[in-house]
């Protein structure tokens, strides 16, 4: 009997420690699930903070704290596509304010580089600004020269088709088209940057002849050539233009216009090597042998690297 009661009170010892150590394990996991929450909670109110200073820094033109900052939180978040995204836009900021081509094509490749990993993320898809990611992306690849105007001209286009808010995608585009050999739509691209009522960049009305010259429609040319020359103040951009115009007129074998041209970029601005240069052959074009050499070892003394005139010359 006694035994009995002993081996019930045994019994009853074991259930409540049972039921113990079951609330201990409750009450335990409850409790790290709580710290886990702090602690996930603080991370994200951290990321959260981070984002919104960076976005505080960006407003403020501040590119190179942006692409310092970001640079080190990839390494930690290395897919994370908001880091991606903005150190993407601030490295290409870096590159397009450099001088040394060097350091310009680092932050360029470094832009590159951030944006194509971004795309690829599954935020992507959802990110209405995807279009200006097109945009800069477009931009960088531009920067990098001939050899990637496919890529820009590829990653502008998907830009424009997105509507992004980005009224240069012609100004980059153009020159891409050209480097393609795509003068047609090149010359569209250019003409959406028209305005009427708006006088053209000489920039832009050079880029536009040229790309008509190179479609050999050389009367356009020539219209777009004598309004640079009529309405720029920048003697640089009425000199380039003077010099396609002298070659418009020799492709047609109308040398003495196009003496006029180079004689006058000599009276209105001086002495110039790739003038007299062209005056030599324009000379030699003529049968005038004696005056050609003359213009040429004039173009050499101006510039004695000058390709052209040391082969006429033989130096």
């Amino acid at each position: 009997m006694n035994n009995n009661r002993s081996w019930s009170n045994y019994g009853r010892h074991v259930h409540l420690l049972k039921r113990i150590r079951s609330i201990g394990i409750v009450f335990f996991a409850i409790l790290l699930a709580g710290v886990s929450i702090f602690i996930i909670s603080q991370v994200g109110s951290n990321i959260r903070k981070q984002r919104q200073d960076l976005k505080h820094m960006w407003d403020n033109n501040d590119y190179e704290r942006v692409y310092d900052i970001t640079k080190e939180l990839l390494k930690e978040y290395p897919v994370d596509y908001f880091l991606l995204t903005i150190n993407g836009f601030a490295a290409f900021k870096m590159g397009d304010s450099q001088i040394d081509s060097q350091n310009e094509l680092k932050y360029i490749n470094e832009s590159i580089f951030s944006l194509r990993k971004a795309i690829i993320q599954k935020d992507a898809k959802k990110d209405k600004n995807l279009g200006y990611i097109y945009y800069v992306l477009g931009k960088a690849y531009s920067h990098k020269g001939v050899e990637y105007a496919d890529l820009a001209v590829k990653y502008l286009e998907m830009a424009d088709r997105l509507s992004c808010d980005a009224s240069d995608i012609p100004e980059y585009l153009g020159p891409a088209y050209a480097d393609l050999h795509d003068y047609r739509s090149s010359v569209a691209a250019f003409a959406k940057l028209i305005s009427p009522g708006k006088q053209p960049s000489d920039k832009l009305l050079i880029a536009i002849a040229r790309s008509y010259m190179a479609m050999e429609e050389f009367n356009t040319a020539q219209g777009y050539l004598q309004r640079c020359i009529e309405t720029s103040p920048d003697s640089m951009s009425v000199i380039i233009s003077r010099i396609m115009l002298a070659e418009i007129y020799m492709y047609f074998n109308d040398l003495d216009s196009a003496e006029k041209q180079y004689l006058t970029i000599l009276n209105d601005s001086g002495e110039n090597a790739q003038v007299r240069y062209q005056l030599g052959e324009l000379y030699s074009q003529k049968g005038d042998t004696t005056r050609a050499r003359s213009e040429w070892r004039m173009a050499y003394r101006q510039d004695p690297s000058h390709a052209g005139a040391r082969e006429r010359l033989n130096i």
